[in-house]
């Protein structure tokens, strides 16, 4: 089904250079595109391979335009920010051929009967919902999932196959939770009495915001006395940890494998590269960006970029710079004798 350049514009704005009845029928990347696509150009080191692309369309930003168009010949629509243009337009490609379930409650579905579920809600087979669960209009809640003792699905929130939420936990309207996803288990909280480890009760809840998106594999633990809290529109990747009583901050965005440990306080509209792990009870300022592999073993008050690995080099190259890093404190106390007998000579020749 092909979409009109001028529909595009009409919907999500820009200024388009060509046929506002070029019909496109795909988004594809620039080196691959054809004759029925439209491709984006986001990053200004591929404007060469934008020019030479095949698509019949291209999203591109006011500064890529000019050199683009010396040699592109398709049509064009210009917006300031082509990234966000291309996920919107991608949104609605994917719209115009999404299967849309029906609403209802499978047969195999186990459901109590205190649970309360809107008859726009769609409940697929062999979903367990418990006691006092409240599941809001147009929630979708696919194959083999569980929703515990009162829980809270929100409006329009997708459960993707096996996700597993349990008691007490919350999340709001338009949450995507992917396949595999388990939310509310346990805090790892444990007493030390003489060598043997005492489990600490975790009573507390997970409360999820709105526009939350949450990818396949990962967890987020329940508070041991507070609730962990994640604010609206924030992303998190695939098989990432996030552990009791953590707040992350509205619009952050994890990639995968992150690890967040207790207690940690997030700001809002921050960036974590995969890997990047976060020590328990630190606080971590608005706007500050986590670089791929971090730790970070210490607060971070102020916005920036931050990170805290070693550069890569080639093996035998680390470890002659590795030998160095550990003698360093050796090296520190021959530079501080050393100067101490240079002032000495110093002043017995004065």
């Amino acid at each position: 089904m092909g979409i009109r350049l001028g529909d595009l514009v009409e919907r999500f704005g820009g200024q388009l250079v060509g046929d506002p009845n070029l019909e496109v029928t795909a988004i594809a990347p620039l080196d691959t595109a054809g004759a029925s696509h439209i491709s984006f150009l986001s990053n200004s080191k591929l404007r060469a391979l934008a020019a030479q692309s095949g698509a019949a369309a291209l999203i591109l930003s006011p500064l890529d335009d000019p050199t683009v168009a010396a040699t592109y010949e398709g049509a064009r629509i210009v917006t300031t920010n082509p990234y966000a243009y291309f996920a919107r337009a991608a949104q609605y490609f994917a719209s115009l051929t999404d299967h849309v379930p029906p609403a209802g409650v499978h047969p195999s579905a186990v459901v109590a009967e205190t649970a309360v579920i809107d008859p726009s809600a769609h409940i697929g087979p062999h979903v367990t919902i418990d006691d006092g669960a409240v599941i809001e209009a147009q929630a979708v809640i696919d194959a083999g999932c569980y929703v515990g003792r009162n829980a809270v699905i929100g409006e329009g929130t997708h459960l993707f196959a096996n996700v597993t939420f349990h008691a007490g936990c919350r999340i709001g309207k338009r949450g995507i939770l992917h396949s595999g996803a388990v939310i509310g288990t346990d805090g790892f909280g444990f007493a030390n009495e003489g060598g043997v480890y005492i489990k600490i009760p975790q009573t507390g809840r997970v409360l999820i915001g709105d526009d939350v998106d949450i990818g396949a594999n990962t967890t987020i633990d329940r508070g041991a006395l507070e609730d962990t809290i994640i604010e609206d529109g924030v992303k998190l990747d695939n098989q990432i940890q996030i552990g009791h009583n953590t707040r992350i901050g509205a619009h952050t965005a994890m990639a995968g494998c992150v690890g967040v440990a207790g207690s940690a306080k997030i700001g809002s509209r921050c960036t974590f590269g995969g890997a990047a792990m976060v020590l328990g009870h630190l606080e971590i300022a608005d706007n500050v960006h986590i670089s791929s592999g971090s730790m970070v073993s210490r607060s971070v008050l102020e916005p920036g970029q931050y990170t805290g690995f070693y550069p890569l080099a080639k093996n035998a190259e680390w470890e002659r710079s590795a030998a160095i890093v550990r003698n360093l404190g050796s090296m520190r106390e021959k530079l501080r004798a050393l100067e101490k007998t240079i002032k000495t000579l110093t002043e017995q020749q004065q």
